[in-house]
C-alpha cells in the first residue's frame, strides 16, 4: 500500500522530448539568422517602393544588426536569470510582432523602425537558443551532434537567405522577406510553449544592467551614424566629428558604468583570459569583412550584372553552401590542427577569396565574379567560426552560459555593423556620386580589396595573440599541480577543452 501511494504521488508531467527541444531552439536560431540576410536581394525592390536613399538602405541592414548587437547580451544575462523558456517565448514573440510591422511598413522610417525592433526580439532570443540546446542534452557526443545541429541551422539560415528573398520578392513582394516570419514564429511559438522546460541560473543575482544595455547600443548607432556621415560630409567636417565623437563618448561610458555596477552586463573580468579577449577581437574583426560580403555581392549581382532578385539568389546558393559545409568540417579539422592553427588558416582563405572578389569587372562571368571568389570567402568563414567562438566560450562558469554566448555573437554582429559603414563609405568614395556600371564596379572592388586587407591583418593578429596549444606533458603538470598552474589551465581549456564543445559556433 504504501509504494501503491507512492507512485500515485509521481509527477505525472514528463520531461520534454529531446528532439522537440532541440528543433525549437534550432528553429528560432534559423529565423534570427535568416533576417540578417534575407532582405539583401530586397533592397532595390525596398528603395523603389519606399524612396530610400542609399543610406536609407545600409540602415535596413544596420537598425537590425547594431538592436541585434547592442541588446544580446542583455538577452543573454536574462536567459540565465529570468528562465529560458520565458526569454526565448518574449525575444520570438517580439521578433513576429516586428517582422509584422515591417511587412506592413509604407514609409522608410517605418521599416527602419521595424527592423531595430527585429533586431531587439533577436538579441533576446539568440542566446536562449544555445542555453536552452545545452541545458537539455547531456554533456558529451549527444550534445556535441545537437549543438552541430544548431550551428548547420544557424548558418544555413544565412546561407538561405539570398535564395529565400529572392523566390519571394520574385514570387510575391519585398514585404513578404519580412512577412514570412509571422506564421513560421506562431508555429514556433505554439510548439516551444508546450515542448519546452523553464530553467535558470538559481544563484545568479536578479538584476538586468539595463543602463549598460541602451549605452552600448546608442554608442553604435551613432558611431556607424558618423561613419556613413562622413561620405557626404568628410571626416574634418562638424557633421561627421560630432557623432563620431559622441559614439566613442557613449561607448568609454558603457566601460566605466560596466567597472562599477554590482551587476554588470559584460563583466569585464571576462576579458582577463586571454583567449576570451583575442578571440572576440578576432570575431569582431572577421564579421566587420565578412558581414559585408552578401551585401556587396547582391548589389553587385543586381545593379550591375543585371541579375534578377531571384537570380541573384540563386548565384549565391553555392557560396552558402561553402559556409554550412565549412560550419560541419571546422570540429573535425580542429582535432587535426588545433582551434588556433585552424582559425588562422580559415580566416587566410577568406581573405584570398575576398582579393579575388576584388578583381571584379562590370562584364564578370558567373564562376569567375561570383561562384569562384563567393566559394572561397564563404568556406573561410565557416571554418573561422567555430574555433573563434571555441576558444571565446571555454571555461565560462554555468551561470555564466548565456552571457558568454552573447558575447560571442556580439562581437561579430557589432564588428559587422561597423564594417558595414565604413566599407559603404569606401566604395561611395571611389564612385563619387557616379551610377553607371563601371564606377559601382570600381567602388565595390575597392570595398572588397580593403576587407581583404583587414583579414590579413586579423590573420597575423590570431597568431600571435591566440594562446598556443598546451602539450599532453604541460597539461599532466598541471592536473598534478605543479607548473604555472593558471595559464596552463586557461590554454588547456582552450586548446581541448574548449573543442569538447567546439561547434558552439
Amino acid at each position: 500500500m504504501v509504494q501503491a501511494r507512492s507512485q500515485t504521488r509521481l509527477p505525472v508531467r514528463r520531461a520534454p522530448r529531446t528532439w522537440a527541444v532541440v528543433l525549437a531552439a534550432c528553429a528560432g536560431q534559423f529565423l534570427v539568422v535568416l533576417d540578417v540576410s534575407v532582405v539583401n536581394v530586397a533592397l532595390p525592390s525596398m528603395r523603389t517602393d519606399l524612396g530610400l536613399s542609399a543610406t536609407g538602405l545600409q540602415w535596413v541592414l544596420n537598425a537590425y544588426a547594431i538592436a541585434f548587437a547592442g541588446f544580446m547580451l542583455l538577452g543573454g544575462r536574462a536567459a540565465d536569470l529570468y528562465g529560458r523558456k520565458r526569454t526565448f517565448l518574449a525575444g520570438l514573440g517580439l521578433f513576429t510582432a516586428a517582422s509584422l510591422a515591417g511587412g506592413l511598413a509604407q514609409e522608410g522610417w517605418q521599416l527602419v523602425a521595424a527592423r531595430a525592433g527585429q533586431g531587439l526580439g533577436a538579441a533576446v532570443l539568440a542566446p536562449a537558443t544555445l542555453t536552452i540546446l545545452t541545458s537539455a542534452v547531456p554533456e558529451g557526443p549527444a550534445r556535441t551532434r545537437a549543438i552541430g545541429t544548431w550551428s548547420a541551422v544557424g548558418a544555413g539560415g544565412g546561407a538561405a537567405g539570398g535564395l529565400v528573398g529572392g523566390l519571394l520578392t520574385d514570387g510575391l513582394s519585398w514585404r513578404w522577406t519580412l512577412l514570412i516570419n509571422v506564421p513560421v514564429g506562431a508555429l514556433v511559438l505554439a510548439v516551444a510553449a508546450v515542448c519546452l522546460a523553464e530553467g535558470r541560473d538559481e544563484g545568479g543575482r536578479r538584476r538586468l544592467d539595463l543602463p549598460g544595455a541602451v549605452l552600448v547600443t546608442a554608442g553604435l548607432a551613432v558611431l556607424a551614424y558618423g561613419i556613413v556621415q562622413t561620405e557626404a560630409e568628410g571626416w574634418v567636417s562638424a557633421p561627421a566629428l560630432a557623432p563620431l565623437g559622441a559614439g566613442v563618448l557613449l561607448l568609454a561610458a558603457f566601460l566605466v558604468v560596466e567597472a562599477r555596477t554590482k551587476a554588470p552586463l559584460m563583466p569585464l573580468k571576462v576579458f582577463r583570459t586571454r583567449a576570451v579577449w583575442a578571440a572576440n577581437t578576432g570575431m569582431f574583426v572577421c564579421g566587420s569583412a565578412m558581414f559585408c560580403m552578401w551585401f556587396f555581392m547582391t548589389v553587385y549581382a543586381q545593379n550591375v550584372l543585371g541579375y534578377s532578385p531571384l537570380d541573384a539568389g540563386l548565384a549565391l546558393v553555392p557560396s552558402s553552401l561553402a559556409v554550412v559545409l565549412g560550419s560541419k568540417l571546422a570540429p573535425r579539422l580542429m582535432l587535426v590542427t588545433g582551434a588556433r592553427n585552424l582559425a588562422v588558416m580559415a580566416v587566410l582563405v577568406a581573405a584570398a577569396g575576398f582579393a579575388w572578389q576584388s578583381t571584379m569587372d562590370a562584364d564578370g562571368s558567373f564562376a569567375t565574379a561570383i561562384l569562384g571568389p563567393g566559394v572561397l570567402m564563404m568556406a573561410g568563414a565557416g571554418l573561422s567560426a567555430t574555433p573563434l567562438a571555441s576558444l571565446a566560450t571555454s571555461g565560462a562558469d554555468p551561470g555564466d552560459a548565456g552571457l558568454v554566448s552573447g558575447l560571442v555573437n556580439t562581437s561579430r554582429t557589432m564588428g559587422g555593423a561597423l564594417g558595414l559603414a565604413v566599407l559603404s563609405t569606401v566604395a561611395a568614395s571611389r564612385t563619387a556620386g557616379r551610377t553607371g556600371s563601371e564606377a559601382l564596379t570600381e567602388g565595390y572592388a575597392l570595398a572588397f580589396r580593403v576587407a581583404a586587407g583587414i583579414l590579413l591583418g586579423c590573420a597575423a593578429f590570431l597568431l600571435l595573440a591566440l594562446p598556443r596549444p598546451v602539450s599532453p606533458r604541460a597539461r599532466a603538470r598541471t592536473r598534478a599541480g605543479t607548473g604555472t598552474r593558471t595559464e596552463a589551465r586557461t590554454q588547456a581549456r582552450a586548446e581541448a577543452g574548449g573543442e569538447v564543445r567546439a561547434e558552439e559556433a
